[in-house]
Parts: C-alpha cells; structure tokens; sequence
C-alpha cells in the first residue's frame, strides 16, 4: 500500500465515522495501531483533520476527529489519484489476462 493510499482510506473513514479511535481505524485498515497514530499525526500537522479531545464520564479521554475543508479537498485530490493508479492496473492486468488466454489457447491447440 503507498503512503497516498493510506492518507485517502484515513481520510474517508474519518469522513465516515468521526468518533473511531485509533485502534477501531487501525483495525477497519488493516494497519497496526502506531501506524494509524502516525498517519493521523500527520494528516493533522498537514491541516486536513481537526482532533478534540472532550472529557465524558464513561472514558476519561475521548477524541473527534474531523476533517477539515482542506482535508476534504485533500481527500478528493487523492481519490483521483488512486483512481487513476487503480485503473491503469486494471488496465496492465486485462493485457497480462489477454495474453495469459492467448498461450492458454496455442498450448490447447497444440495438444
């Protein structure tokens, strides 16, 4: 997975699901807790998430994360990207798959 990658999945959970902690994003990911925590260091020091922390009775420290005008238009910009990436894969993968068919067919002609 690219770093990109990580930032957009990041991006659009929080956009989905503001009251996740770490270790539920880390899970929904499939990233390590440190990890999550890391990214989320960074996405914050970049201006795309807003994190605020709120004390409740049931769990001493609660956090928000929020996603930012700017971390919205971020989060676009690299699903874009991705999408561009993910279709230029898809691409390579029905050349690789055509011409997979095309020795499939000569060595059943053959035989």
């Amino acid at each position: 997975m690219q770093p990109d990658d990580l930032d957009y999945q990041l991006l659009s959970q929080i956009a989905n699901q503001q009251n996740a902690n770490q270790r539920d994003l880390a899970s929904r990911l499939g990233v390590s807790v440190g990890k999550v925590n890391y990214c989320l260091r960074a996405v914050v020091d970049r201006g795309w998430v807003k994190v605020n922390n709120f004390r409740r009775a049931d769990n001493k420290w609660a956090y928000a994360y929020v996603l930012t005008p700017g971390g919205a238009s971020a989060k676009l910009q690299l699903a874009r990207a991705f999408l561009e990436r993910k279709e230029r894969e898809f691409e390579q993968l029905q050349d690789e798959i055509s011409m997979l068919r095309g020795e499939v067919s000569q060595d059943q002609t053959a035989e």
